[in-house]
């Protein structure tokens, strides 16, 4: 089993990571009935793209020997109407300023696009990811 889940009641759910206990709470969000207090279950998923793409990349680049500390990114979510979905999450990740070849960027690029939550998603979401190397 990877988590267990609690409902707490007025749209609030409880997340315990098995292995290591650690807890997430998520709200429905404030434009479907939620208090849009913690992240919402649609937020997760963008947040588990954006948090794949680093690790991933980052798997890659110790095997390349490179340090990717301290990269950033900014994560959108752009929601669909009918039905209610993400349809669209906006991706821009900013990397920490290293002397690499044009190669090496590609490289770990790749490994970011081909993450194991982006090979996952629905087709139908549309990944708008940018890399920005300082």
């Amino acid at each position: 089993m990877t988590a267990s889940i609690l409902y707490q009641g007025s749209l609030r759910c409880e997340a315990t990571h098995i292995q290591s206990s650690s807890m997430i709470e998520t709200d429905a969000p404030t434009d479907n009935k939620g208090r849009g207090e913690k992240f919402s279950p649609t937020d997760l998923l963008c947040v588990s793209l954006g948090t794949c793409i680093l690790t991933t990349m980052g798997i890659k680049a110790m095997s390349m020997d490179i340090d990717l500390s301290n990269a950033t990114m900014e994560v959108t979510k752009h929601m669909e109407a009918e039905p209610r979905r993400v349809g669209k999450i906006v991706i821009k990740v900013s990397l920490p300023k290293l002397d690499l070849t044009e190669q090496e960027k590609t490289e770990l690029e790749s490994a970011g696009n081909h993450c194991p939550v982006q090979q996952s998603i629905h087709p139908d979401i549309v990944s708008e990811i940018t890399y920005n190397w300082h």
